[in-house]
C-alpha cells in the first residue's frame, strides 16, 4: 500500500532499490530519480536487528555510504509509514 501511495504521489516508487554497483545495500523503498531513500526501521521497541550492535553498525555503513553517493535517507518505523507526517515530509523532500 505504501509503494502504491509513493506512486501515485511521485510517479515512481522502487521496493528494495540496489543503489550501489558493487555492495548488496538495499533500500525499502526508493524515488531514484531524486534520490530519495525511504527506509522502514523496524524492532525500536523489540531489540530488532537495527537496534542490535552488529545491524546497527551495518545500517550506519549503509547510511554513510548513500549519503556520500548523494542520496536523502529518510527513516521511519512501521507505525509512521502511512502517516500524514511522513508523506509531507517526503513530499518536502521530494519538492527541495
Amino acid at each position: 500500500m505504501f509503494e502504491a501511495i509513493i506512486k501515485q504521489m511521485f510517479g515512481e516508487c522502487v521496493r528494495e532499490y540496489r543503489f550501489h554497483p558493487t555492495r548488496k545495500f538495499r533500500f525499502d523503498y526508493a524515488i531514484p530519480s531524486k534520490k530519495i531513500a525511504i527506509e522502514q526501521e523496524g524492532g525500536a521497541w523489540t531489540n530488532g536487528r537495527h537496534t542490535r550492535g552488529k545491524g546497527y553498525i551495518s545500517d550506519m555503513e549503509k547510511y554513510n555510504l548513500a549519503t556520500s553517493m548523494g542520496w536523502r535517507v529518510l527513516r521511519f518505523t512501521p507505525d509512521q509509514m502511512m502517516t500524514t507526517e511522513t508523506l509531507n515530509l517526503i513530499k518536502k523532500v521530494y519538492d527541495n
